[in-house]
């Protein structure tokens, strides 16, 4: 069977899924997210993005500056003062992620119930049984 075009590398697809997990990660919203305000230092972004390791937020970082979406900005201070900044291409990630997490809080009281009863659905079944589910209003 050949693969279809649309799924080979560099296909269209291909490339969507590849920037949407880059950017839609947890840590790459929360990167833009604080951005968006203006520059930073590392260390101001690592104390304000609560639960990101040091190694995370290096490679978040860093995966952002190789898509072009932040820049990374060395001040010629002593010590060297480096500062990141998003790039035009990402400032036009800022509104499609602030409409995401605006949808996100809106619902996530629904979302919370429907995995509630998810969860108490598979605890009465079983794991792998089919049940069918009303959708919650």
């Amino acid at each position: 069977m050949r693969p279809r075009k649309r799924d080979m590398p560099g296909g269209p697809r291909v490339a969507t899924r590849e920037i949407v997990s880059r950017v839609g990660g947890k840590w790459g919203i929360c990167v833009i997210g604080y951005l968006h305000d203006g520059p930073m230092r590392f260390s101001a972004l690592q104390r304000d993005i609560e639960g990101i390791s040091q190694r995370m937020l290096a490679l978040t970082l860093r995966n952002l500056q190789r898509d072009g979406l932040l820049t990374r900005n060395v001040l010629p201070t002593a010590p060297p003062r480096v500062d990141y900044t998003l790039t035009p291409l990402g400032r036009t990630l800022v509104k499609p992620l602030l409409a995401l997490t605006t949808w996100a809080e809106r619902h996530r009281l629904q979302i919370r119930r429907a995995r509630d009863a998810f969860d108490g659905m598979e605890r009465s079944t079983g794991p792998g049984k089919a049940v069918t589910q009303q959708p919650l209003r």
